[in-house]
């Protein structure tokens, strides 16, 4: 046989591999039948998980601990007033349980009386500041767990 011949055989049998393992996923992946795989109607023996609880303020927990409570009532917030105050964020915070004189908020305006870019607002829980930040210039809602600042609060603002 010429090398020729041998090339050609060669190519020819790799087309039929080819051809061969596109047939078999055609006729694996046939488009009118379902892929095997879960089947689209619920199995009853499974039952349904209960949607997760909000979070509640732990007050024998750390800041930490006390974190997805902060953020929740902070959000709800924001969902119900996107254009919520720091005197907002502290009645909230108040209402939602945490120690109403633990709670600092900067200034909405700046010292010129514009609107502040954003806000921060904290509670010191067991000497640890549980720090919130919202506004137009802040990309959304954030939240921090962090030490207190030299003075011993959580922020530079008002009570």
């Amino acid at each position: 046989m010429s090398v020729r011949h041998g090339a050609r055989a060669g190519v020819a049998l790799g087309l039929a591999a080819v051809v061969v393992a596109l047939s078999a996923c055609s006729l694996l992946g046939n488009s009118d039948t379902p892929a095997s795989g879960p089947s689209a109607s619920p199995d009853p023996s499974v039952s349904a998980t209960p949607s997760s609880a909000p979070p509640t303020l732990q007050p024998n927990g750390t800041a930490a601990d006390n974190r997805a409570y902060f953020d929740y009532v902070n959000t709800r917030l924001i969902a119900s007033n996107g254009d919520a105050k720091g005197a907002d964020f502290v009645q909230a915070l108040s209402a939602a349980g945490f120690d109403h004189s633990a709670i600092t908020v900067t200034p909405d305006k700046t010292t010129t009386g514009l609107a502040a870019d954003s806000i921060q607002f904290a509670v010191k829980f067991k000497n640890q500041c549980l720090i919130g930040q919202y506004g137009p210039k802040s990309n959304g809602y954030h939240s921090i767990v962090v030490p207190p600042i030299s003075t011993g609060t959580c922020l530079i603002g008002q009570k």
